[in-house]
């Protein structure tokens, strides 16, 4: 089986793009105000009610609000952040068209039943070795 070593991701990986963080308009609030107006909102508060109890303007709040991030309470698909070798192991294991999703379950479906094999395996040598043989019964 081959074996892949990729470089580690860099100090940034994870961090928004510059060119994202361009494109979004400039909040008018402090960084603590606007994790109020969030905390507020996830609470309950309407932006208007936010906007009178923080003294800033409701435009302010709901460019703040528009760009929270909320959980989606049944996700179907998660994000892994692997190295680019792995990524092109995954590729080069895709079965004709199969969608890379597919591809991903079932390998993890066959490492899982290989290390299950070889678990029984053990365990049946375990126990083999520990069993005493017909020629070391006799001895006794």
């Amino acid at each position: 089986m081959a074996e892949f070593q990729g470089k580690a991701p860099g100090g940034g990986a994870g961090e928004m793009s510059h060119r994202t963080k361009h494109l979004r308009p400039v909040i008018a609030l402090r960084p603590g105000e606007i994790a109020e107006a969030r905390r507020l909102r996830r609470q309950g508060e309407q932006p208007e009610e936010i906007a009178s109890a923080l003294g800033v303007a409701t435009e302010e709040v709901e460019k703040a609000l528009v760009q929270m991030r909320s959980p989606r309470p049944e996700t179907t698909r998660g994000t892994i952040n692997v190295t680019l070798a792995a990524h092109r192991v995954f590729h080069a294991e895709r079965v004709g068209r199969e969608p890379v999703w597919k591809t991903v379950d079932r390998m993890i479906g066959e490492l899982l039943q290989l290390r299950a094999e070889k678990e029984a395996s053990a365990t049946r040598t375990e126990r083999r070795a520990t069993k005493p043989q017909a020629s070391q019964l006799a001895l006794l």
